[in-house]
């Protein structure tokens, strides 16, 4: 969460691009990438903590690579671009992997 404020407060924020889809291959890309990194980060942390303290620890992580990675496209404009809806799939991503490493501990 600091970091996305980070993000906010000291870039604006990434700007909006005419044909940025919520619905393409790179959102679908954020996605599993993001429940790639929160599913490692979890099994990570689960070793040594039960599932909130994991679930928490793995957010962070998976925050900080979608953050990261947008700050990058941010600063490198000719090949990449930095999107709002990028993020937002990212989100989605870890918390359909968080739903899933819940149920996978019953």
């Amino acid at each position: 969460m600091g970091l996305t404020l980070a993000f906010l407060l000291f870039t604006g924020g990434p700007p909006r691009r005419a044909n940025d889809a919520w619905f393409a291959r790179d959102k679908l890309l954020h996605f599993a990438a993001s429940a790639l990194v929160q599913g490692a980060a979890y099994t990570v942390f689960h070793r040594d903590a039960r599932y909130t303290v994991a679930a928490q620890r793995a957010s962070l992580v998976t925050v900080a690579v979608g953050v990261g990675k947008e700050l990058y496209d941010l600063h490198h404009p000719q090949r990449h671009s930095a999107s709002w809806r990028d993020l937002a799939w990212d989100g989605v991503g870890g918390v359909v992997a968080t739903i899933v490493a819940k149920q996978a501990d019953r």
